[in-house]
């Protein structure tokens, strides 16, 4: 319960019980397993807790460099570094490597985290590796039926060849355990060397046209289809918190102004329709204008039309002729 209200993960919160820092009416919490019926009269650090609010999901494209964790002894720059301060208290769902980029889903809520990373909800997650090396479809194909690597059994993996460019290889891979490492792991039992990998999907949720260094928030309703039905979800188009006007806009972690707590996000404007192209008025004599009234004359190529010749003006009789000066 204190997970889902957003007062951190579940294992941070045994260790807060541990220390004495949850109460219930005024005394502390000593083991985690305490059945209750609501958060009436509990207090963290001696703060009562809120009822928990619906549960928020966001989809922040993270870059490679950066560590997902909140804090790190060596002073290594995190996703927490870089994220808008005015969010409210995000938990990861799951983790990326340093060096590794894409889709990370982040939520206001401990039990949707816990469904997200659940092996057995089912939830597919896609990546596409450039790797170094040489490998067919059939050895990838193999994958499909899993693989155990120095002791450690991994799933069925769908894997399918993209492209080759030069010495490296395009593969995309489809999972449902999301093990630590598991994709560099893997193509690296194939002989490939993984140079970089992109996380492009997250079950319905993805990537979509977010930069790095974005963030975007998933609508309402659709997490709500998402908790009915985890391996079925609202379709990916629907999801895609970049495409949709009533989605919050997607905007740079480092320059966002996202949504406080209790205030809905603003929906981005909806684009106007451009204009069509202005015509510019056909003038007399372009060739490539039809005439209002006449029928359009084709003409040899290379002549020249003449101009009228203008009348001569008639003298009255007693004027003199002008005379040219002779030279």
């Amino acid at each position: 319960m204190l997970a889902r209200a957003g007062i951190a993960s579940r294992r941070e919160i045994e260790r807060m019980i541990t220390e004495g820092r949850v109460a219930l009416d005024g005394k502390p919490v000593e083991t985690p397993a305490t059945i209750l019926t609501s958060l009436r009269g509990v207090t963290v650090d001696g703060a009562p807790v809120e009822a928990p609010a619906p549960a928020r999901l966001f989809l922040y494209h993270k870059p490679s460099g950066l560590l997902v964790t909140e804090r790190d002894p060596a002073g290594r720059r995190t996703i927490y570094d870089q994220l808008p301060k005015d969010l409210p208290r995000l938990v990861p769902v799951g983790r990326l490597d340093l060096n590794t980029e894409g889709l990370l889903l982040l939520t206001t809520d401990g039990e949707l985290k816990r469904q997200l990373e659940l092996p057995s909800t089912g939830v597919e997650r896609a990546y596409r590796a450039r790797a170094y090396g040489q490998v067919s479809q059939a050895q990838l194909e193999e994958l499909i039926e899993g693989v155990e690597i120095e002791g450690v059994r991994y799933g069925s993996i769908n894997a399918n060849l993209e492209r080759r460019t030069g010495a490296n290889v395009w593969v995309e891979m489809i999972l449902t355990e999301g093990k630590n490492r598991e994709v560099r792991r893997v193509l690296e039992f194939l002989g490939l060397k993984v140079s970089r990998l992109i996380r492009t999907r997250y079950g319905p949720f993805l990537l979509g046209d977010l930069k790095p260094g974005e963030i975007g928030e998933v609508r309402q309703h659709d997490v709500i289809g998402f908790r009915r039905d985890p391996t079925k979800g609202p379709s990916p188009e629907r999801v895609d918190a970049t495409r949709k006007p009533e989605s919050p806009r997607a905007v740079p972690a480092s320059t966002a102004a996202p949504a406080r707590r209790g205030r809905p996000a603003p929906a981005v404007a909806a684009e106007r329709p451009k204009r069509p192209p202005r015509k510019k008025p056909s003038r007399p004599g372009d060739a490539e204008a039809p005439r209002a009234t006449s029928k359009r004359v084709e003409r040899p190529t290379g002549t020249i039309t003449a101009r009228p010749a203008r009348p001569k003006r008639s003298r009255r009789p007693g004027d003199a002729r002008p005379s040219r000066p002779k030279s």
